[in-house]
């Protein structure tokens, strides 16, 4: 497992984790994708799939309409977009270099990654910011997660 410094926390619902999972799962062995809002508080509260353009099994390039759909929907809801997630299908819950190197578009959004390397899936964010990483103390629900199954 790659180590790196951890600072931070971010929070996300069982309900969003649980069907982030069940999606990543459907479209194995392909990654998958979406974006994560949080509400004005800072809590992350919803969540939109979004298709990965290039139905890839090593990266992921979300298709810009259904991103732009998703960015409008939480316009709409007044809700800030405050990270993306995606899956791993073969490689451990950190950032690849494509990942570090996609990162600069988004600056300041945490990167949730969720792998399924071992039989139970890894979930874990970071902030990636002028290519250095660094992890973010995950929790779901409000419970720690220890950098192993969810």
């Amino acid at each position: 497992m790659t180590e790196v410094p951890i600072r931070g926390a971010v929070d996300l619902p069982r309900a969003i984790v649980d069907e982030i999972i069940a999606h990543a799962r459907s479209d194995l062995p392909y990654e998958t994708c979406g974006l994560l809002a949080s509400d004005a508080d800072g809590r992350v509260v919803g969540h939109w799939v979004v298709d990965n353009a290039d139905r890839s099994m090593t990266w992921f390039r979300m298709d810009p309409k259904g991103q732009l759909h998703a960015m409008r929907a939480m316009d709409d809801a007044g809700l800030e977009w405050s990270g993306i997630w995606h899956c791993h299908t073969h490689s451990e819950a950190f950032p690849s270099p494509t990942d570090v190197d996609q990162a600069q578009h988004w600056p300041g959004i945490v990167a949730v990654i969720v792998s399924f390397q071992d039989p139970d899936p890894v979930l874990r964010a970071f902030d990636i910011a002028e290519g250095e990483v660094t992890e973010r103390v995950l929790t779901v629900g409000g419970a720690a997660v220890a950098r192993g199954p969810v």
